[in-house]
């Protein structure tokens, strides 16, 4: 079972603030991915509960820090100056909820879009929804091919933990990321000046790599931010 106490752990080592009510939400979500897990194919079924913990919810909620910078607190400055926007995150090929889900538990105030063809993993993030009673997620059911158009709102963030190639994924959310949409690649390694240089050519430019470690692992992880160029 999701032990708290390793929750609780790591979310302090990655000096990251949760509330009550949200660590319970995460730990009933845990809970339920580990049940249906045994007869849908959510995550690898050998996988220990710490490295669900880590691997896969403690890893999401590194994003909260990027979110809260780039989106946020910027809207809380457009609400002084009367320009209100919504901060929207829309996450592809989003699996079992990774990181997308468990943003929208984190941070109510993000409204997040989970895209994901699979049926049989949509009925679980929808199962989760409404287990939790999460007002700012929906789920998609399709897939995001290069050059198809996104019907809804302009992203303020787009991520995916599914597709880690950039020559991949970039192509994927062209035509949907506006010039000021934050895209956020989840790696492992900062992407080299090689790459830097391609992603120039290409129309994007790097906003900045934080890295960090798991807190119990130690494995390395970095975040990746692009833009389009202006």
């Amino acid at each position: 079972m999701c032990d708290q106490k390793q929750f609780i752990s790591g979310l302090n080592k990655l000096g990251l603030p949760l509330s009550q009510q949200q660590l319970e939400n995460i730990l009933l979500y845990c809970q339920e991915l580990q049940k249906w897990n045994r007869r849908v194919n959510l995550i690898a079924r050998n996988t220990s509960s710490i490295d669900i913990v880590e691997k896969h919810f403690l890893d999401s909620l590194t994003l909260m820090p990027v979110i809260q910078q780039y989106g946020l607190e910027q809207k809380d400055h457009a609400e002084h100056t009367d320009h209100t926007t919504e901060t929207t995150l829309l996450d592809v090929g989003t699996g079992a909820g990774f990181p997308g889900l468990v943003l929208a538990i984190a941070l109510p105030e993000l409204s997040v879009t989970l895209v994901e063809p699979r049926q049989k993993r949509v009925s679980f993030l929808r199962h989760i929804i409404r287990t939790l009673g999460l007002a700012n997620v929906q789920v998609k059911d399709q897939r995001i091919e290069p050059g198809q158009g996104w019907e809804g709102p302009v992203p303020s963030f787009i991520t995916s933990r599914a597709v880690a190639a950039a020559d991949i994924f970039l192509p994927m959310i062209e035509v949907i990321a506006a010039e000021k949409t934050v895209v956020i690649m989840m790696g492992v390694e900062e992407i080299s000046s090689k790459e830097k240089k391609d992603l120039h050519t290409t129309g994007w430019h790097s906003l900045e790599e934080p890295e960090f470690q798991l807190p119990f692992s130690q494995h390395p992880r970095v975040l990746t931010l692009l833009q389009k160029l202006a």
